[in-house]
């Protein structure tokens, strides 16, 4: 693992990656005007840390406040490292004033944070509420929070006690950029202002929360100023006064310090600055920087307090530097750091320990180099795509930059305010691409031509993006956090971060007079002798990264032969002070190689307290802090991949020049030749990987694409895995290792590094070179190729990154041979994605080779079920595969795969599942043939059974019933008839025609009794089940199909078993039938079998005829005939009218003819005494009966008709006893219970003359109140009841009939006594009357 020194740090800048207006602008007017004169500051920077930032339980841990200042503008930005902040950027603009340079100071409390704000005419102070008081609890969780800027829009910026209009006081200095500012012990918040007279103006605002309190001002005449607060000052005196007591402690005179020169005591001491610094171990120290011409110089000093409450200073360092101009510095308890810029507008950082560094020697830190000023396009490049790769490269451009420039383009157009990424380029490509447009006058260009204008407008644009890009990169201050030991450098456009070099690294970019002080201490190896090896080994190596140039790296073969005479020669002579050269190359490879033999650990963060673990997880989780560690991560593969680069060269140049330099033995070129290069081809490759994978952007993805691909990876049942989790919280492109550590890794890591019980990090203090260092470390564990580990590609393949994992196999699987079948599997998964199935499956089946050697495959098998955790690892495999295809949706290649799979299935469950999934697939795509083909293979009967019964009802609700009945069922004979015949039964008759298919089958066979058998069930409960017309009229189908089956079989064999009444039929694997107490019901008894014959079918073929004919002249008598038996079916015919048919039916099951009779008889009575409407019906069933054809010379109505049929069925069946005549006549005198007078009437008909009398007699009774409920009389004789009467006509009939027969004693008896019944109701009658009469 490579070793951290901290000798020397690289810049790694925070580009934002998003057009989006962050700041809230906010206008204080402080009710001044401008003052004439126009005076322009210099644009300023600063930083804020809170106190408790570098503990790790605190809400405020990696957490800082940073601004810039221009003009009448004030930005305060807010920024964690931990979780993203809210409103966390405001822009102040205070009219008519201008913020004096270093004029914003900050300073917290326990529960507030004071801004103080010092303006050339104002100053302000804003109270915002600490971010400890917003959030009360230990345990927050939130990815988000609320700044401290949160609510500064309440803010009264115009509040007397927290503003302040500077007075125009004689001998104030009007244009000193000196300011300072701080909050006494009390709460007073206090500025300091110089003045010409030396003095120094202060104004007092009261404390914030005391009301009624005005702000106060006062000049302090002092014999002299600080430095920093008076430019006018040529003294080189630092004073230390009271403005309490308007007292001076101390004078020191800072040219004892500082060597003799004439020069110096003459000069000003414009350009001096002082910074302070206090640590509980070195109490308050200051730090002086004396600007002298020629060079500069910081002397450190400690603060000591003497008697009479004096101060002096305790001289511990004096630090000498370069003649640049310095920008700023600032001071810690152990180091100065230093920001200087040079006449080229270089930026340059230096820091210094100035207690333990005897060698005076300034560390360096390597800046970020600026971008190119040309873009290289080679031949077979496109220009646009090379430059648009340019300018959007990570960390090239700021979005600023571009958006200014493409705001020139667009000659003042709209503002650009709100823009994506890759809206931002399509915008660039347009605005570009239309200039180019409208400068060409000609119509027709050759291609190299338009090439060349092409090159031509984007290097315009990308000169123009410089010039902004070079602007806002101008530095304004440093920022060192002792809490953290974190040091920001703050530009104009946006701010940056200094992480610490490995050792490597140092070695390789420190310049030439760092490196001659390296000789004495090499981190990398405690040996001196290989410490000197490896010292002169990097110096050939620095020799050769000079010499390279850009078209000679895209060669790399070719280096040698481009190289000049001297640069060999120079090389060569550092070969030859090499003793060992393939040490000194093995300890350099060692330290930059991350390779692993075992994956890290999971789960680590559990033996931490809750607390802690929930600190631990959000810690480096803010969209900056994963910003900067994809930066670090970036900045070191860059780094590695140059050294790696000039060392295979020089390898090679080792081997070209063979016995011309000092190689230590033969047996070292050949360790050289064999192992050396390779591992160091390896190792230029793998940082090559991680170097584009750091600079590759992710793709936006939409969430319900990721929910899908999610939902598709949970068939593999690995879809709780963190490597698979989608990112939904992304606010600005991400890189593909920023994306990974954001979602997978940042946890692990920091639950690694904290999990370490010798690690140098403590719980309660975060130290960011330590932790930014550990993180890099261990990402690039993650990311390194030939580590066993693979959660980054499971993390592109989790998040939809199809693109980006298809270029990263490509450029991996040349070289590496670790995880070659799991790059296969993801390989197969980005196919699928593109709809790319076949190549997919290709990629499955590589894979499967590697099952049970790599980690990630083991894994995908490992959440498999009892069942499939019982077979072969491969057999695992193909399952999860086989599942994800069918997810996917291409049954096909689930096919091909299950195929492959059958040949390396050993057992007979595995084949049977697979043989299954075959049939399965076959069977949804209608490959009918090949489905029966499966099933047949199956070698579990069950499978196979459950496959058949598959299959039968597939074919069914397809009406493929061909391919059904014509498959040959070897051996499945009896099996597909009892699948058939079980679905026949358990389903709707209607819906399905399982008896059809199955009565063909049996046809198909000549199994024609079967089919018979079939058909006849089939009707049986059609007149059960479907009781319509449309069912009866199967159901007479049902039984003719089975009369011509049997008629098809020789007599003796012309027979079939009755079927179950009410359809009960045992069906295997059915549940029991139960009770209303739950209890199992007993079975039924068995049933005695029963044979019917070709005559019984005749019976119920005829029957069922009969229902049909019924349901067809009354549809409603359709849900009663379809089951009704030949009796009930009789009575259902003679009341619908259609007796021919009943008449029919009773002979042909021998049944008496006497319902029909009385049936017809009592219509015909129905008919004698109805209606016009009961007529008009008779027609219909007098029209369904066959009557014999009788000559009338009237026309004749529906009664005689009807008595007609009567009359012809009683000659055609005639019968020796004359029943049927006499159950008519009974039917006709049993009608008169209803109707007496028509009863009466029919008895003188037929001359029946007593029956008649009693009939009157019994009358008479009724209509005197003695059984008047039994000729419907509702109330008898009566005056208050209605009125009643006899059938006088009839009656008058019966007495003239009994008085010609008086000679008859029965009749004389007879006619005695209706007569004196008659005079009985006259009677009664008479004095009903009278009542009736009084009454009214």
């Amino acid at each position: 693992m490579a070793t951290v020194m901290e000798r020397s740090f690289i810049e790694i800048c925070e580009f934002e990656r998003e057009t989006v207006q962050r700041f809230r602008d906010i206008i204080v007017n402080p009710g001044v005007n401008s003052l004439p004169g126009g005076v322009k500051y210099p644009d300023s920077a600063g930083g804020f840390y809170y106190e408790e930032s570098g503990k790790l339980l605190s809400v405020t841990s990696n957490r800082f406040i940073h601004w810039t200042t221009s003009g009448d503008a004030l930005q305060l930005v807010e920024q964690s490292l931990d979780t993203n902040l809210l409103n966390n950027a405001v822009r102040l603009r205070i009219v008519n004033c201008n913020l004096l340079p270093g004029g914003v100071h900050l300073q917290e409390t326990q529960s507030h944070v004071i801004i103080l704000i010092v303006t050339n005419q104002s100053v302000h102070r804003l109270v915002l509420s600490h971010p400890s008081r917003m959030y009360r609890s230990e345990l927050v969780t939130e990815t988000q929070m609320q700044s401290v800027f949160t609510d500064i829009g309440k803010v009264d910026f115009r509040d007397p006690q927290n503003s302040y209009v500077i007075p125009s006081i004689p001998g104030q200095f009007p244009n000193s950029t000196a300011s300072t500012a701080w909050l006494s012990s009390e709460g007073e918040a206090l500025f300091a202002l110089p003045s010409t007279s030396g003095g120094i103006l202060i104004i007092k605002l009261p404390p914030h929360d005391v009301q009624g309190k005005e702000s106060q001002h006062w000049q302090c005449f002092y014999s002299g100023a600080e430095a920093e607060l008076c430019n006018a000052e040529i003294s080189h005196r630092l004073d230390a006064n009271s403005n309490k007591d308007q007292m001076c402690l101390m004078v020191a005179d800072m040219m004892e310090y500082m060597p003799v020169n004439r020069d110096v005591k003459h000069s000003t001491g414009q350009g001096h600055k002082l910074r302070l610094s206090f640590s509980p171990s070195t109490g308050l120290c200051l730090g002086v920087y004396l600007a002298v011409p020629k060079r500069g110089q910081f002397c450190v000093f400690q603060l000591v307090s003497t008697e009479s409450n004096r101060y002096s200073l305790d001289h511990i360092s004096s630090l000498f530097a370069t003649q640049e101009t310095l920008i700023d510095f600032s001071l810690t308890s152990t180091d100065v750091w230093a920001l200087w810029q040079d006449d080229e507008n270089q930026t340059i950082v230096k820091y210094i320990n100035f207690e333990h560094n005897q060698a005076a020697q300034w560390n360096q830190v390597f800046v970020q180099p600026p971008p190119a000023e040309e873009v290289t396009v080679g031949e077979d490049d496109d220009p646009r795509e090379a430059y648009l790769e340019s300018l959007f490269s990570p960390s090239q451009f700021t979005t600023t930059a571009l958006v200014k420039t493409l705001q020139i383009y667009r000659r003042g157009g709209e503002k650009i305010l709100d823009l994506s990424w890759e809206a931002l380029k399509k915008e660039v490509t347009v605005a570009v691409e239309n200039e180019l447009q409208g400068s060409v006058t000609e119509y027709e260009f050759s291609q190299e031509e338009y090439r060349q204008l092409q090159v031509e407008f984007w290097s315009k644009f990308y000169a123009c993006c410089l010039q902004y890009q070079e602007a806002l990169s101008s530095p304004l201050a440093l920022h060192v956090n002792p809490c953290t030991a974190m040091v920001c450098l703050l530009k104009k456009g946006y701010i940056s971060f200094l992480i610490p070099c490995f050792a490597v690294d140092h070695l390789y970019l420190c310049s030439e007079g760092h490196l001659s002080n390296e000789e004495e201490e090499t981190p990398v190896t405690d040996d001196p002798d290989a410490a000197r090896d490896v010292l002169q080994l990097v110096q050939c190596l620095r020799l050769i990264r000079e010499s390279v140039t850009k078209e000679m790296a895209c060669v790399m073969e070719k280096a040698l032969e481009h190289m000049h005479d001297n640069v060999i020669e120079d090389v060569q002579n550092k070969m030859q002070a090499i003793q060992n050269p393939v040490n000194a190359m093995t300890i350099l490879l060692r330290e930059m190689n991350y390779e692993i033999e075992t994956p890290m650990e999971d789960n680590l963060g559990a033996v931490q307290p809750l607390n802690v673990r929930m600190s631990l997880s959000q810690l480096f989780g803010s969209s900056t802090a994963v910003h900067l560690v994809g930066q670090a991560v970036c900045q070191n593969a860059m780094t590695r991949f140059l050294l790696c680069r000039d060392l295979l060269i020089l390898q090679q140049l080792y081997l070209h020049l063979g016995g011309e330099v000092y190689f230590g033995g033969d047996g070292q070129l050949y360790q050289l030749q064999q192992d050396l290069v390779s591992r160091t081809s390896h190792c230029l490759c793998s940082y090559y990987l991680v170097r584009w994978a750091s600079r590759c952007l992710s793709t936006a993805v939409p969430m319900d694409t990721l929910e899908a691909n999610l939902q598709h990876l949970s068939v593999l049942d690995m879809s709780d895995s963190p490597a698979l989790t989608p990112n939904k919280s992304v606010s600005s492109p991400q890189t593909v290792v920023e994306l990974f550590f954001q979602t997978v890794a940042r946890k692990r890591i920091i639950y690694q590094i904290y999990a370490q019980p010798d690690a140098p990090l403590t719980q309660a203090i975060l130290n960011w070179s330590q932790l930014i260092a550990a993180i890099s470390v261990f990402l690039l564990q993650h990311l390194w190729p030939s580590n066993p580990g693979f959660l980054f590609l499971e993390c592109m393949m989790g998040n939809c990154q199809y693109t980006q994992l298809q270029e990263h196999i490509r450029l991996v699987s040349p070289w590496c041979h670790v995880n070659v079948g799991s790059c296969r599997f993801v390989l197969g998964q980005c196919y699928l994605a593109t709809g790319e199935g076949h190549k997919a499956l290709q990629c499955f089946q590589e894979a499967a080779t590697e099952v049970g050697k790599e980690e990630f495959l083991d894994r995908l098998i490992g959440g498999s079920d009892e069942e499939e955790a019982a077979s072969a690892p491969r057999l695992q495999y193909y399952n999860k595969v086989l599942r994800l295809l069918e997810d996917v949706g291409l049954p096909e290649l689930v096919i091909q795969l299950s195929t492959m799979a059958i040949s390396e299935a050993t057992d007979v469950r595995s084949q049977a599942a697979l043989q299954t999934r075959i049939f399965k697939h076959h069977l949804d795509l209608g490959h009918n043939k090949q489905a029966y083909e499966a099933l047949t293979q199956n070698p579990d009967s069950c499978r196979q059974l459950d496959c058949l019964r598959q299959l039968v009802v597939v074919l069914c609700e397809r009406s493929q019933l061909h391919d059904l009945v014509e498959f040959p069922y070897v051996n499945l004979h009896d099996e597909v008839v009892t699948i058939i015949e079980s679905r026949a039964r358990a389903v709707d008759l209607m819906t399905h025609n399982y008896y059809e298919l199955l009565y063909a089958f049996h046809i198909n066979r000549h199994n024609y009794r079967k089919a018979g058998t079939v058909m006849f069930e089939y009707g049986m409960r059609l007149g059960r089940e479907v009781r319509t017309l449309n069912g009866l009229q199967k159901q007479v189908n049902c039984y003719l199909c089975a009369l011509n089956c049997l008629r098809l079989i020789r007599p003796e064999y012309a027979w079939i078993v009755q079927p179950a009444s009410g359809g009960v039929y045992e069906r295997p694997g059915a549940s029991p039938k139960r009770n209303y107490d739950g209890e199992c019901a007993a079975n039924p008894a068995s049933r005695q079998i029963e044979i019917l014959e070709l005559k019984d079918l005749q019976k119920e073929y005829i029957l069922a005829r009969n229902r049909m004919t019924l349901a067809q002249h009354d549809p409603n008598s359709a849900a009663i005939a379809g089951n009704a038996s030949a009796v009930e079916m009789v009575a259902l015919l003679v009341q619908t009218g259609l007796f021919d048919t009943a008449l029919s039916l009773c002979q042909t099951f021998k049944l008496s003819l006497s319902p029909v009779f009385e049936g017809l008889a009592f219509k015909c009575i129905k008919l004698q005494y109805g209606g016009e409407a009961i007529q008009s019906e008779a027609w219909d069933w007098l029209a369904a009966n066959q009557l014999s054809s009788v000559i009338s010379t009237k026309e004749s109505s529906a009664t005689d008709e009807a008595w007609r049929l009567l009359s012809s069925y009683l000659e055609q069946y005639k019968c020796q006893n004359g029943q049927y005549h006499r159950c008519v006549i009974n039917k006709l005198l049993s009608h008169g219970e209803a109707d007496a007078a028509g009863l009466l009437r029919l008895y003188l008909n037929y001359d029946l003359l007593e029956e008649a009398v009693e009939l009157v007699l019994e009358f008479v009774d009724a209509l005197l109140g003695k059984g008047h409920q039994y000729f419907g009389i509702e109330r008898p004789l009566s005056a208050t009841a209605p009125l009643v009467w006899l059938p006088y006509l009839a009656i008058d009939q019966l007495l003239q009939a009994l008085g010609e027969n008086q000679s008859n004693i029965n009749n004389a008896n007879l006619y005695q006594k209706l007569q004196d019944k008659l005079a009985l109701y006259y009677k009664h009658v008479s004095q009903a009357t009278i009542r009736r009469q009084q009454n009214a």
